[in-house]
């Protein structure tokens, strides 16, 4: 071992502390200047808050982004008791949020008799959509349709008959239903 003493160390070996090179200069620097970001920010934000409730105030303007009620609610199905849970009718919207499960089949089953005993037309273009089931079956009959007949008829009838079975992989209908 060498007796030799290090003189190119930053530690002082002659002195049973460590000098402190850290200045209180640049701790209180950075405290002021944070202190001063923060005042800064803050005024910045209370003047940006002050405009926006301004600007609302003026024109009372709707978010052009802002979604409609209709928009927030989830997609289609939604559960009975969740908000926005109805069905769309002739009369407008059926609210059902609370009403029993078989509310919604009920209103359904409703307009489709009302649809099938009156019939129904467009409400713009006046355009009957779908007839009465009794007017229905009277045009029907008065067009005079010819019904099929002969051996063509005789073999789409035994055709109707036939299914595809699992032995033949799809190729061929071979078993008769039941």
């Amino acid at each position: 071992m060498s007796s030799r003493k290090h003189t190119d160390t930053a530690i002082d070996l002659n002195i049973p502390y460590e000098a402190n090179e850290i200045q209180l200069k640049g701790i209180l620097g950075f405290a002021i200047g944070l202190f001063l970001l923060i005042v800064v920010t803050f005024g910045l934000m209370w003047a940006f808050l002050n405009v926006l409730y301004d600007y609302s105030k003026e024109g009372q303007v709707k978010n052009p982004v802002g979604m409609s009620d209709r928009e927030r609610l989830p997609p289609e199905p939604r559960l009975q008791t969740a908000p926005g849970f109805g069905v769309e009718s002739e009369k407008g919207w059926v609210n059902m949020e609370l009403g029993a499960p078989q509310a919604e089949y009920r209103e359904l089953q409703r307009q489709w008799k009302e649809m099938w005993e009156h019939g129904q037309k467009d409400a713009k273009t006046g355009t009957v959509i779908a007839l009465p089931i009794s007017e229905a079956k009277a045009k029907l009959l008065s067009q005079n349709l010819k019904a099929k007949s002969g051996a063509e008829a005789e073999k789409l009838l035994k055709d109707s008959v036939l299914s595809i079975s699992d032995s033949s992989a799809g190729r061929i209908a071979s078993e008769a239903r039941r």
